[in-house]
């Protein structure tokens, strides 16, 4: 059956995984020069793996090593047998691109459909995708993982927001597949057409592709009365479906990892942390044809956890931050989560905030800009203030503009400008 879990235990899934693992690592060496000469340079050949923990041994791979190779060295298949191409946005240098063979795409989709069904979607379920379709993985993994589950698509992609809620209202989707910054411009849209989003039929939100606390999972559920789940994926890896919340236990997201290995490493001293300590994610393909994946560091902030509602797979906690998305300010170390935690316990602001960084004299200033959720006033800047200099240690400079005032995002939300 399309997006069934797999019944394993933990034994068989780490037997399983290191079957697939030895033939990654041999494919990766043998069909791409890079990985090859990465291995060699580091000393250690696929034959040298015996446990899983033998692939500590093995070299890492950086968003760089993909540019580097730009467009198709990482590709282990002829180009004539990549069936898609995907890529970044490639907006802080050349886009990483990623390719996918028809038995990837089929994969992925299988992922999908997994991801969905542990969110708490069926067969026929009608499902509003406002991920982004194009080289953006997000709309298209969502797309072909719903029709693989059995559900009706509305592949509405992003913008058109009013026409979307219209869509919403009109066609009564149970399943919403979108980011949480832009559901958050789904709802203000609503509640400017009187529309009450609790009539709209919408009862799950899988939300991805940027970082979102459990304080704004509070806050979208009390609003629109539906159960918000966390989807998490990367291009580089696969795309959306890499791990998933279940809509039973919404306790942190269970990684599919008879497809995937994962590691928590410190991002400084490159150690494999224990599960349960926080650090960055590194994953390493076990299916993939077209490009495998070797221990790719994500840059993203979690840590492990026990399986709960599918016990053979390991959660990772939501994602808290980047390590490059870190704003260093006068020595300390802050993610824009942590300004949105404390936004969200401030009764009076709306959850739409951008971090300016600036440098006005030999001493950085971080001003946070947020909205009101009605009318502003001094009080909500003081108060937000005091809690950020409280729990985060710096001293912040809060301006609380009028409702709707900060641009919306149609995509991955923009929470730092850095103007230093």
């Amino acid at each position: 059956m399309s997006g069934e879990i797999p019944d394993l235990s933990r034994d068989e899934l780490e037997a399983l995984q290191l079957e697939r693992l030895r033939a990654t690592l041999h494919a990766a060496y043998h069909k791409v020069p890079h990985h090859r000469d990465a291995f060699d340079r580091a000393g250690i050949h696929p034959d040298n793996l015996e446990t899983l923990a033998d692939l500590a041994r093995f070299p890492f791979t950086a968003k760089d090593d993909l540019r580097a190779n730009y467009p198709f060295g990482m590709f282990a298949v002829p180009r004539s047998e990549v069936s898609r191409i995907h890529a970044s946005s490639g907006t802080t240098g050349k886009a990483t691109v990623v390719g996918y063979t028809s038995t990837d795409i089929a994969n992925w989709a299988e992922l999908m459909a997994r991801s969905i069904r542990a969110a708490g979607g069926h067969p026929g379920d009608l499902v509003h995708v406002a991920y982004g379709y194009g080289l953006f993985t997000g709309g298209l993994g969502a797309h072909y993982g719903a029709e693989r589950l059995g559900c009706t698509v509305v592949p509405i992609s992003g913008g058109m927001t009013a026409r979307q809620v219209q869509l919403i209202n009109d066609f009564g989707p149970r399943v919403i597949m979108v980011t949480p910054s832009y559901f958050l411009a789904l709802l203000d849209e609503m509640d400017a057409q009187g529309i009450d989003p609790r009539t709209t039929g919408l009862e799950i939100g899988i939300f991805g592709a940027e970082p979102w606390t459990d304080e704004m999972r509070q806050s979208i559920q009390e609003r629109s009365g539906i159960r918000a789940v966390d989807i998490y994926g990367l291009s580089e890896v696969m795309g959306p479906g890499v791990s998933q919340e279940a809509n039973s236990t919404q306790d942190g997201l269970h990684v599919w990892e008879d497809h995937f290995v994962v590691e928590v490493i410190d991002p400084v001293t490159h150690e494999v942390l224990p599960d349960g300590e926080e650090g960055e994610l590194v994953f390493t393909s076990l299916t993939k044809e077209a490009m495998p994946v070797i221990r790719y560091r994500t840059r993203d902030l979690s840590r492990l956890l026990p399986g709960t509602a599918y016990p053979a797979f390991r959660r990772m906690q939501k994602v808290t931050g980047r390590t490059d998305d870190m704003m260093i300010v006068r020595g300390s170390n802050i993610f824009p989560t942590q300004i949105e935690e404390l936004i969200l316990t401030v009764e009076g602001l709306a959850p739409h905030y951008l971090c300016v960084l600036t440098r006005p004299g030999n001493m950085d200033r971080l001003t946070v800009q947020v909205e009101a959720a009605d009318a502003p006033h001094p009080d909500l800047a003081r108060t937000l203030e005091a809690r950020i200099k409280a729990r985060v240690g710096v001293s912040a400079v809060v301006e609380v503009v009028a409702p709707h005032a900060l641009e919306r995002s149609l995509g991955k939300a923009k929470r730092i400008s850095d103007q230093r």
